[in-house]
């Protein structure tokens, strides 16, 4: 059985999908809070922990990527799927660098919530159309890529790239025209074989150019 923590602060909505998930043979909802520090305060308490912890992103008091990273420090060892209605790369790259495992739309099919939620407990991450398993190949994968050498630009460029500037505001923090950030992107794709912002950001975290919080 899969215990797994809800974090959501629409009440209606966390109901729904406890709800959902209370179907599942081998899914069962521990603990529902609604906000990030209701559920810190009720895991703290809470014997034995949930498995997985099913995160929105904008909650009051604390939002999904502040608790995502504070689950992380506290019990390294429990799983976290951020659900949220947020499609935006930087919203799912700012989550995978706070911890998260997978990441699920709100108005995905129930089904893809019990994949997910069964591939984070038994894999540690779940592939989706916004998170895929080539993204996710490069945070596993301890060989690969990783023996690429970047020059100092391309790694500052990559650090920037995981964060939540636009790419106009990388070339003015990089002293640099938006054509040549361009540039930098486009090389970047070709040389790493990734054709997306959050692959170039998922690279950055396993080559330790930036961190998971």
């Amino acid at each position: 059985m899969i215990k797994v923590a809800l974090a959501d602060d629409h009440a209606m909505l966390r109901k729904g999908v406890a709800g959902v998930l209370s179907q599942f043979e081998n899914i069962a909802v521990v603990l529902e809070a609604g906000n990030g520090r209701d559920l810190l305060d009720k895991m703290a308490a809470t014997s034995p922990l949930p498995d997985v912890c099913i995160l929105d992103i904008n909650m009051p008091v604390m939002n999904g990527y502040e608790t995502a990273s504070e689950v992380r420090k506290r019990w390294p060892d429990i799983k976290i799927l951020a659900l949220s209605m947020y499609d935006t790369e930087l919203n799912v790259i700012k989550m995978l660098r706070n911890g998260a495992n997978g990441y699920v739309l709100k108005d995905s099919d129930p089904e893809e919530l019990r994949q997910a939620i069964n591939a984070v407990y038994k894999n540690g991450f779940y592939h989706s159309d916004i998170v895929t398993g080539r993204m996710l190949h490069i945070l596993h994968d301890p060989e690969g890529r990783m023996n690429i050498e970047l020059n100092d630009r391309e790694l500052q460029f990559l650090k920037y790239c995981s964060t939540e500037m636009t790419y106009k505001e990388i070339a003015d923090e990089m002293c640099l025209s938006p054509r040549t950030i361009d540039g930098y992107r486009e090389a970047l794709f070709k040389k790493l074989n990734i054709t997306t912002r959050t692959g170039l950001a998922m690279y950055a975290i396993k080559a330790g150019v930036v961190s998971v919080k």
